[in-house]
């Protein structure tokens, strides 16, 4: 069968695409490697504990990151419907307008923050804002948290004697401060784009979404994307739209012969398109933590114990609220290492106990931690293949902390949420701070141990670069440069990563795509 549109990816992007571009007549496919959210974990709130632990994970890492010791990162990238957006914390941040201003300033006209707040506020169905920054009766859920705890409030005033002040709209007119995080919930439920955009669309007889779906590559004939082959033949397409994210894209390009020619040959694979940048233009945000133990059971970490964990359970089904109803990291801020920076380059997450995600050491009497980012990274990696076999994991080389800012920013902010959590505010909850701990004094303590225990904030972007100059990968349409009837829409075309987490912006990016292709067609 041939389709007017074939989406390769069900992530955060492809399921927005697939829902808009069936509200005609389109006939679209979109096709996931990962499966179905059918385990109810994808759907809990603190189901997100579980995922950076493996569910609904491709179990990739880095390679060694030779400017932090050799250290190799765990990389967790989807491998379910709804791609990010069912595996994440659900924090709703957009980063800031001058994010998207910037990008306007290298050459991405229509993608300043006017062109692109109309897309966010579409997505929106906002429980508390509804104004010039937030709409409502969008298919995305955005809530506030529902299972506060009194260690927050002590957060926030804890992070007010250092200075910061109480925000309680981030992604409004102001980004700084601190504040409590709006949330992809609704009615206590995960609100992925597999639920919010895909649930109804797949009701339509113009879509078709199939899953466990591993694209082997894009099939090129005239200089014209025509279809994906898949293990059982080629399915055709008028247009063939990769969103695959900031891993995926510049991968499954490659295996099809598009990228650096030198790198593809290299791998016996036939060149069907030199791009050097395919791939190229790696950005991440590097995660420094905190983690102190408490004086009492003030976090999750007491839900750790069966019966307790049980009793956790039964609140959430009759009150959708208590430990089940939080993301764990719905508390944080934004805030400044750098005094001169144009906007917040520091983000915080407050971990309600300690131990939530894989690799992260867990505080026997409970404890609560507190990440540090630093947001707008001057290193650049790469995404390059280890083998031409699609099987095989790719090569992910964020290169953190090539360039030597990026590293006195990201200890800066280690020492900001260090700062934070010694305050008088948290005293009744903060027992003593166990990592980094006393023995963490000088800047090269801050660097071994930054090189120990630091993860990736899981916001890879970059690698599918849009812009207006010919190096650029896609144009501001996101058209393929120099192959006809091809487009990248999702993280992977941002030229610079976004100053947040990068869910919000994905969708909206795939929300403006949207109506782009339908105005093309």
């Amino acid at each position: 069968m041939e389709y007017d549109f074939i989406v390769i990816g069900g992530g955060s992007a492809g399921a927005v695409l697939a829902a808009r571009l069936t509200e005609g007549a389109a006939r679209v496919l979109l096709l996931g490697a990962g499966g179905r959210d059918r385990h109810p974990f994808y759907h809990l709130p603190a189901g997100f504990a579980k995922m950076t632990k493996g569910i609904g994970s491709w179990g990739w890492h880095t390679v060694p990151q030779r400017h932090m010791k050799d250290m190799v990162i765990r990389y967790t990238q989807a491998k379910v419907i709804g791609g990010g957006s069912s595996i994440n914390a659900q924090i709703y941040t957009r980063g800031n307008a001058l994010d998207y201003d910037e990008w306007r300033q290298m050459g991405c006209g229509g993608w300043g923050y006017e062109d692109v707040l109309p897309y966010f506020r579409k997505a929106e169905d906002n429980d508390t804002f509804d104004n010039r920054y937030h709409g409502k009766g969008g298919p995305l859920g955005v809530s506030q948290p529902r299972a506060p705890l009194p260690i927050c409030e002590a957060y926030f005033a804890a992070a007010g004697q250092v200075g910061i002040p109480r925000n309680l709209d981030m992604t409004g007119e102001v980004q700084d401060g601190v504040g409590y995080y709006q949330l992809t919930q609704k009615n206590s439920r995960r609100s992925s784009t597999a639920v919010a955009y895909l649930r109804d669309a797949e009701k339509r007889p113009n879509l078709t979404v199939r899953t466990g779906a591993q694209v082997r590559r894009i099939v090129v004939e005239g200089g014209r994307a025509v279809g994906v082959e898949l293990p059982e033949g080629v399915a055709r397409g008028g247009e063939v739209i990769l969103s695959s994210g900031a891993i995926g894209s510049p991968r499954l390009l490659q295996l099809s012969g598009i990228g650096p020619a030198d790198h593809l040959r290299g791998l016996g694979i036939p060149v069907v398109f030199d791009q050097p940048g395919v791939g190229a233009n790696l950005q991440d945000h590097v995660d420094l933590f905190v983690i102190a133990e408490c004086t009492g059971p003030h976090t999750y970490d007491r839900f750790a114990k069966p019966h307790l964990s049980a009793w956790a359970g039964l609140q959430y089904l009759l009150t959708r609220r208590g430990p089940v109803a939080s993301s764990l990291f719905e508390t944080g801020g934004f805030w400044y290492a750098d005094p001169n920076a144009r906007s917040p380059d520091i983000q915080l997450h407050l971990g309600l106990g300690s131990g939530i995600e894989a690799g992260v050491a867990a505080m026997p009497q409970g404890g609560v931690t507190l990440n540090s980012a630093y947001l707008r990274p001057r290193s650049r990696g790469t995404v390059r293949l280890a083998s031409s076999d699609p099987s095989v994991a790719p090569l992910i080389d964020p290169n953190y902390w090539a360039d030597p800012y990026d590293r006195e920013m990201s200890i800066r902010g280690l020492k900001l949420a260090r700062e934070i959590m010694r305050q008088d505010a948290l005293k009744p909850y903060v027992l003593a701070e166990r990592l980094p701990g006393p023995e963490v004094r000088t800047e090269e303590d801050y660097f071994n141990y930054a090189c120990a225990h630091a993860k990736t904030d899981h916001h890879p972007a970059g690698t599918c670069r849009m812009g207006a100059d010919k190096e650029a990968v896609v144009d501001t349409q996101l058209r393929f440069n120099g192959i006809a009837g091809l487009r990248v829409v999702d993280a992977s075309v941002m030229p610079t990563v976004v100053s947040s987490n990068t869910n919000a912006a994905t969708i909206m990016i795939a929300e403006k795509a949207a109506d782009m292709i339908k105005g093309a067609a």
